[in-house]
């Protein structure tokens, strides 16, 4: 089977980095191995890390993608698996992940979608519709398969290995989960499964101004990358890598 390393980046937010962590404790499969990227605290983030059981490693360039990069690029496990430090993982949450990537070895990343457990209720449905509902939607099209969701993702540490040069490791207000969807390779599959669930908080949500910042990081972050991965450019690029792999599959084909 493999391992499994769980990648959490945080900023002083040793509360709800207590409570994840617990959860992680919780999980019916444990996993190998935790890293908590400490992004600057002033808080006791750094002990409430060490006294659940993770590793702590220090990242002072603040930033989710700086963060959790160096997260990645710790990580020892064969799966490399992403919370935010005020994820709720249900008690089988890496089970899934893990049997997931054993019967189905073609993918190479596991996603799934947040459910808020806090906060104003109609604020948490805006934030759930408009925000995590509108972004599986809109980049799914956009990418010509699912987006990778930052706050509830597993994926194989070569897929981080492929990207970790391309991708905008040390920029701040960028989406890391899109940045990273869009720079797989098209050999790459992304899974989205709708019963991979973590409990998310609907603090960066609480006000316009947070969700409107979120939506200029995701425009940015496509803005970015035009015309190069415009979608009918990842369109064709993809055609192409199924239209050589079937060859390749085809009977008396050379390998």
């Amino acid at each position: 089977m493999p391992s499994i390393t769980v990648v959490i980046p945080a900023l002083d937010d040793s509360v709800m980095l207590e409570r994840c962590l617990r959860d992680l404790q919780a999980q019916l499969r444990p996993a190998d191995e935790i890293i908590v990227v400490d992004n600057g605290s002033t808080d006791d983030t750094a002990a409430v890390a060490m006294a659940g059981g993770a590793r702590v490693i220090e990242q002072p360039v603040r930033g989710i993608w700086p963060a959790a990069a160096t997260g990645y690029d710790a990580a020892t496990g064969d799966l490399i698996a992403r919370l935010d430090a005020d994820s709720r993982p249900p008690e089988d949450w890496l089970m899934h992940i893990e049997a997931e990537f054993t019967v189905s070895p073609e993918i190479s990343v596991l996603t799934g979608p947040g459910v808020f457990y806090d906060g104003n209720p109609l604020v948490a449905g805006i934030g759930q519709t408009v925000y995590i509902g509108g972004f599986f939607w809109s980049m799914s099209i956009w990418l010509g398969q699912p987006p990778v969701f930052g706050s509830n993702f597993a994926m194989r540490r070569d897929v981080w290995q492929r990207v970790r040069g391309r991708v905008h490791r040390d920029l701040r207000e960028i989406h890391d989960d899109l940045d990273l969807s869009i720079h797989l390779d098209p050999d790459q599959i992304v899974r989205l499964d709708e019963r991979l669930t973590v409990g998310i908080s609907s603090r960066p949500f609480a006000t316009w101004r947070g969700l409107g910042r979120r939506l200029s990081w995701a425009y940015s972050t496509l803005r970015m990358h035009l015309p190069e991965e415009s979608p009918w450019r990842r369109r064709a690029a993809r055609r192409r890598w199924e239209e050589e792999h079937a060859e390749q599959d085809l009977p008396g084909a050379i390998a």
